[in-house]
């Protein structure tokens, strides 16, 4: 039996998830943007192998969701800085927060909060339509066929499903702009 590399599956989550499902990555990626971005403070802050973080960050710099830097040059000394592809991980990190924070903060409460620059206030991040700024939920959404989409491995079942409801929808067409389909390939 050939294991399908989640890189392949006609997925967006499918393919965001081959790199970022990795706990480790996450909190690379929670510390590079929180400003902790020399090798030696992530592997101090993380307690992480300086095995195991050197290959997670290579493969953020390969993916091109962080870059390398230096800072000083005797010696060489380098540090990791989030591109704009990284930066935008930053909404995936606070929803992540966000739900941690609910299911599993504890009596003593949230151990960190965010605050919002713009108005001072302490945010707390929701999913908004694009369009109307409404709540974005599993309840009032609905996920139809994207034009990157197929069947195949790890959409085997909801390929035909979402499909299906493609044929359902089709009296009530959607409008999407590229950015609202998530960017190259739309899909989940």
């Amino acid at each position: 039996m050939t294991r399908t590399s989640l890189a392949d599956v006609a997925c967006s989550i499918a393919r965001a998830t081959d790199l970022f499902g990795d706990a480790w990555t996450a909190l690379i990626m929670r510390d590079v943007l929180a400003g902790i971005g020399r090798f030696d403070d992530l592997a101090h802050d993380l307690g992480i192998s300086r095995k195991t973080l050197a290959a997670r960050l290579a493969r953020l710099v390969d993916e091109g969701v962080l870059v390398r830097e230096r800072y000083q040059d005797h010696p060489p000394r380098e540090h990791y800085r989030a591109t704009e592809k990284g930066a935008e991980l930053h909404a995936v990190l606070l929803a992540l927060m966000n739900w941690g924070d609910r299911w599993y903060a504890g009596e003593a409460g949230p151990p960190a909060r965010v605050r919002h620059l713009d108005c001072g206030h302490a945010a707390t991040p929701v999913m908004a339509c694009g369009n109307c700024g409404g709540p974005v939920t599993a309840a009032n959404t609905t996920a139809l066929p994207g034009p990157g989409g197929r069947t195949g491995p790890g959409t085997r079942a909801l390929g035909p499903l979402l499909a299906a409801r493609g044929r359902d929808d089709a009296a009530h067409p959607i409008v999407t702009t590229r950015a609202q389909a998530g960017g190259p390939g739309g899909g989940s």
